[in-house]
């Protein structure tokens, strides 16, 4: 293959993960990386718990500037590619740098959407995406007392709870009827909520801003409804959009994002894209497990090792907030075709919803226990029967020892795919004893943190 020059466009967690499981397989690449935020590598996925006061800056950085140097990576930081030659094979950019490529992936990610409000360019009106927008939120908590969020969604509400940690009184402004209704059904939305408000939080639902008020800071929200509250600080968390206007400009082919096939290769041969800013097979992911499993199957395909290709991911989500147990896996909404398995001991607070489609398992919501997340998740991904997932269920709630209890090959970590036996081998065979050795063993708890409870068990 010779020393091929591979270049990634952006230096987030997607296109990095790729290269370091390129570095697994071959040497036969010389790899440059070009980022527009003036960082290493972090992980965005945990600022949320750098917020909320459970991790300092320093602990979510993935790659630090030694780890290329090390592996003779170019980096390239606070610079961003604005054109892609394709048939030079070569990009430019903003500093007027020119740089070749003979392999190209694009991992561009996803931009934070800003409702287009009068008054959306305020001062104190801001998304959540960066460790820039991080600080900025900590700053703001030094002077004001009072923040808002628009989204009641996943992101939103650990904004949320981390301004509360910063001492701010917040509001969260959802335009549904319920929070979540993407990541739970209506009965684990309001178990969360009533949780959420006995921590501090006070919610606004069923409302749609109109304008953002202010003279230079923003001031007042005002609701279509004629209604308003006061705020300091305006956090946006509505939403993202993938970041695909470079490709875009490119000729690459589109639809809601970059197209890609199995492999993760564009309509053009020598260009791939992984992450928030592709569509495989009609699905645009955003969240880290699917971005790490795509980067798997390139790097393995770029380093002509054996790979069926991306098959696309079942999906699951847990919030990250402190004293709150929640996850979500599948399709777990009520339809004409489903019926379900349900749980609810009101007096632990504790609920447990299992839908079936055709006396076979498809989604799952838990709340207060959500200890067999990841064996519902293996159960829907092999098509299990309501037999079986009863029995789980059943069974789980009369083990004290869950841990104990699990099979070696059950996943501990979903997100880097690191089994109770990948733990157990880390800690007996390689001498780990602490969260942290293990995690940088195996990369358990490395990603979303959801599994830091478990290691915190073995």
């Amino acid at each position: 293959m010779g020393n091929q020059k591979l270049l990634i466009i952006g230096n987030g967690m997607a296109g990095v993960r790729c290269v370091e499981e390129i570095l697994k397989h071959s040497n036969d690449f010389e790899i440059t990386i070009i980022g527009r935020e003036p960082h290493g590598n972090y992980n965005r996925i945990m600022l949320s718990s750098v917020l909320q006061g459970g991790t300092k800056m320093n602990d979510i950085m993935i790659n630090d500037m030694n780890w290329y140097r090390e592996n003779n990576i170019h980096l390239y930081t606070g610079e961003t590619v604005i054109k892609i030659n394709r048939l030079k094979r070569v990009v430019e950019t903003d500093s007027g740098r020119e740089i070749p490529y003979d392999k190209m992936i694009i991992a561009t990610g996803s931009t934070p959407f800003m409702i287009p409000l009068p008054g959306v360019d305020l001062e104190g009106v801001m998304a959540f995406r960066t460790i820039e927008d991080c600080e900025k939120m900590v700053a703001s908590a030094k002077s004001y007392k009072k923040a808002t969020v628009i989204g009641g969604g996943l992101l939103g509400l650990e904004a949320a709870k981390g301004l509360l940690h910063l001492g701010m009184e917040v509001d969260v402004i959802h335009l549904g009827s319920y929070i979540m209704e993407r990541q739970l059904d209506k009965k684990a939305a309001k178990l969360l909520q009533e949780e959420l408000e006995r921590q501090g939080m006070n919610f606004l639902l069923e409302k749609q801003t109109a304008r953002l008020l202010g003279r230079n800071r923003v001031k007042w929200i005002e609701f279509k409804d004629g209604t308003s509250v006061r705020t300091d600080l305006v956090v946006m968390a509505v939403g993202v959009r993938p970041n695909i206007a470079l490709a875009q400009d490119a000729g690459l082919e589109m639809n809601r994002a970059i197209i890609v096939n199995d492999y993760m290769q564009t309509n053009d041969p020598n260009i791939y894209a992984v992450g928030e800013c592709v569509e495989h097979r009609g699905f645009v992911y955003g969240l880290v497990k699917p971005l790490y499993e795509q980067g798997v199957v390139l790097a393995k395909h770029l380093c002509n090792q054996p790979t069926r290709g991306y098959q696309g991911t079942v999906l699951s989500t847990q919030l990250k907030i402190s004293g709150v147990d929640v996850f979500s896996v599948g399709q777990f909404h009520d339809r004409d075709d489903t019926n379900n398995l349900l749980l609810l001991d009101e007096s632990e607070r504790v609920y447990k919803k299992v839908v079936f489609k055709d006396d076979v398992v498809v989604g799952a919501v838990l709340y207060g226990d959500t200890k067999d997340g990841s064996a519902l998740m293996k159960m829907i991904q092999k098509g299990e029967n309501r037999k079986k997932v009863k029995e789980l269920i059943i069974n789980s709630q009369k083990k004290e020892d869950h841990f104990k209890e699990m099979a070696m090959s059950q996943a501990i970590c979903n997100c880097n795919n690191v089994s109770k036996g990948n733990i157990i081998e880390a800690v007996q065979k390689k001498g780990c004893s602490t969260v942290e050795e293990i995690k940088t063993c195996t990369k358990a708890t490395g990603s979303c943190g959801g599994c830091n409870r478990w290691l915190l068990s073995c």
